[in-house]
């Protein structure tokens, strides 16, 4: 975080009860009545366009039935057999370009049955029971290390433990959760959910979690090879793009994955510094949920620059107009050239671009803007350095998640494909039937 002495950075903007308010669920959950009605307006469609828009395949016509007939935790046990993670997928996915998108509803009527909040309505009701719904299978005498303990990981040792096997779960921070935890807006998963899921998961037994051990410190992949008998990757991309921009070192530059994680820790944002004026570098969700963040906590104006068309940008058109209509200015079409100021920074200089067939280019026209505090939300990387094919900056894997290395498999956001929530949460389940597969097989 940067330092609060830094001119036009300071905590205490507003106070604790508009913290509060601007920090408040997003989507409020369902009473019984509220999701009966939601429930009823679904088809539920034979060949249903929403199952297969699912990552997950969710049976999402039948939960919702279930839910119709009054059995909201049978629904959600429909999800979690699917989706272990399902309340805080509900929560954080992209629905409308998802399972909502494809809704028959929202192609005819332009307004989709809301399977997120029925989703959320029907794994809240799960959680809210005592017993773990799943019993592990006798155990295999075999063990896996599980190296990530974010939704890949964490999906991958659930699957595992029910399998019958022994996982050990390993997380570099102290913690599990990984990026539900520490890199999603606050507002999307309030009063600690992600901690509650997690304990709620880990409820199956059989699973060891080892927080404070990382991949090349703690941790080497050839002693997890000879120790275990199978390894699972899923540890993320913990690498920030650096800022190729002049004056990127001032006081008040800082990586948009450090301010959200420092804000999800928080226990008092009225403590937690915010510059006056906040420029955020980037187009996709890290981006949004920085910018937006910014401005709930209290400052000024914020700005988000992209150097492409705004219909490029990573961020889905629901979170663009979330930011818009929280005051956020989206900038298309520029990239930062500087950073100007004494020592901390004052203002950002930016280039107009344009394509012309042959890449992106700068015009040479430019334009400045105050920034007292400027994020970089321009991408992530794979820190971790393993005897691994990649593909481009992440771990190559065929088929379920498998590695180059025998013995060895990957899924999340460090292998290819959509960094998404869910998507890890699929990739992590169907590595560990993978695995279970192979080990029974030997």
């Amino acid at each position: 975080m940067a330092d609060t002495r830094t001119p036009g950075i300071a905590a205490g903007r507003l106070s604790a009860g508009e913290i509060a308010a601007n920090f408040a669920d997003l989507h409020a959950p369902l009473d019984p009545h509220q999701a009966a009605v939601a429930a009823d307006r679904c088809y539920f469609c034979h060949d249903a366009p929403c199952v297969t828009a699912c990552p997950t395949a969710i049976d999402i016509p039948l939960f919702i039935r279930q839910i119709a007939t009054g059995q909201p935790e049978a629904a959600g046990l429909t999800i979690v057999e699917q989706n272990p993670l399902g309340g805080m997928c509900a929560r954080v996915c992209p629905t409308e370009d998802l399972c909502e998108g494809a809704c028959v509803r929202e192609a005819a009527e332009g307004q989709p049955v809301e399977i997120g909040r029925l989703q959320r309505h029907a794994t809240d009701a799960l959680m809210a029971r005592q017993d773990h719904p799943f019993d592990r299978a006798p155990d295999t005498g075999k063990r896996v290390a599980v190296v990530g303990a974010g939704p890949a990981g964490l999906s991958c040792a659930h699957r595992l433990a029910m399998k019958g096997h022994a996982v050990t779960l390993f997380d570099a921070k102290d913690k599990p959760g990984g990026l539900n935890e520490f890199g999603i807006a606050a507002y999307k998963s309030t009063d600690d959910f992600a901690q509650k899921e997690v304990d709620w998961l880990l409820q199956i037994g059989g699973i060891t979690l080892k927080p404070g051990h990382a991949l090349g410190k703690e941790l080497s992949l050839d002693a997890l090879d000879a120790e275990f008998d199978a390894v699972f990757l899923g540890v993320g991309l913990a690498g920030v793009n650096a800022l190729d921009a002049e004056g990127s070192e001032r006081e008040g530059v800082m990586d948009a994955v450090a301010f959200i994680a420092a804000l999800r820790q928080s226990t008092d944002l009225t403590k937690l510094p915010v510059g006056r004026n906040v420029v955020v570098i980037g187009g996709g969700m890290t981006a949004i949920d920085a910018a937006v963040q910014s401005k709930l906590l209290g400052a000024e104006t914020v700005t988000i620059t992209y150097r492409r068309s705004q219909d490029r940008m990573g961020a889905s058109e629901f979170e663009q107009q979330l930011a818009t209509s929280k005051g956020v200015r989206i900038l298309c079409d520029t990239m930062p050239v500087a950073v100007h100021g004494n020592g901390a920074a004052r203002e950002i200089e930016l280039e107009y671009t344009a394509d012309d067939g042959s890449g992106l280019k700068g015009t040479g026209e430019r334009l400045r803007l105050p920034a007292d505090q400027v994020f970089r939300a321009i991408g992530q990387s794979l820190m971790v350095e393993a005897d691994l094919d990649l593909d481009g900056r992440k771990i190559k894997v065929t088929g379920a998640g498998r590695t180059s290395r025998p013995g060895v498999w990957a899924g999340g956001d460090c292998t290819p494909g959509e960094d998404l929530t869910v998507v890890a949460v699929a990739e992590g389940r169907d590595a560990a039937e993978d695995i279970h597969a192979t080990l029974m097989a030997g």
